[in-house]
């Protein structure tokens, strides 16, 4: 049996991945994946819960290639949410509009048992199923940002868009985090474990890494064309451009 390892620290929940059978010894690993510290996971292993868990459309971003719009059978212990096992898996919550168990919509809060099938979605997807509850807090009539400090070329082109976009250099993530929950601002970041925060309610994490193809993304996630504002924010400080006149 094959088994792979991260480097996670030892309070991290630890999760076991079984997908189709299990290789023989001098195939590559593609069907087990073990994430956290083995000692805790054997000692855990009459505690468990089996869950079979596929996620949608863009949520397969975070999930190994191989392992992509499948059925997985997840191990993690039988006191975790779901948003535990969400997360777990690599799936932040502030990317999930929707978890289905057993054919009936949840939240996070829900405790899953042993063999339920959990199907999870994202924000704006076609194969969002009929009736589908969503998780996810109505966004602001006007979206606000707050950006992580490796965001910068792309906090300087929403506000040539007109949209108030947070950044400072020396943002720390549990400052992002405080400063989206108290001023309902959507989290921009290419920092993963930010969006698994409890604070932040929307997030997203942006696939690429180029600011004009990131530009694009945020602004198909979050439908801002109908809210642009050309040349109505600085683009350097973010505040409000005014009129002046031509003594001053």
């Amino acid at each position: 049996m094959h088994c792979y390892k991260t480097n996670l620290s030892r309070s991290r929940l630890f999760l076991t991945v079984y997908v189709g059978y299990f290789a023989p010894r001098n195939q590559p690993l593609t069907n087990l994946y073990y994430i956290g510290n083995q000692q805790d996971a054997f000692k855990a292993t009459k505690m468990t819960t089996e869950l079979h868990i596929r996620f949608y459309d863009k949520l397969n971003d975070f999930l190994p290639y191989q392992k992509r719009n499948q059925w997985a059978v997840y191990v993690c212990p039988a006191t975790s949410t779901i948003k535990d096992a969400i997360e777990a898996a690599g799936v932040p919550h502030a990317e999930v509009n929707g978890i289905r168990v057993n054919n009936t919509f949840t939240n996070f809060e829900f405790l899953p048992r042993t063999k339920d099938r959990i199907e999870v979605f994202p924000l704006h997807t076609q194969q969002a199923p009929t009736g589908m509850v969503p998780l996810m807090p109505a966004l602001p009539p006007v979206p606000r940002f707050v950006l992580d400090v490796h965001l910068g070329r792309l906090a300087r082109q929403l506000r040539m868009f007109g949209f108030d976009a947070l950044y400072e250099r020396d943002y720390a993530d549990d400052q992002i985090a405080q400063i989206s929950a108290t001023q309902n601002r959507i989290v921009l970041t290419r920092d993963l474990p930010l969006l698994k925060r409890n604070l932040v309610k929307w997030g997203y994490w942006l696939r690429s890494q180029v600011a004009e193809e990131q530009l694009l993304e945020v602004f198909r996630q979050f439908g801002l064309p109908e809210t642009v504002r050309t040349f109505y924010r600085c683009i350097d400080c973010n505040g409000i451009i005014g009129q002046v006149s031509r003594r001053q």
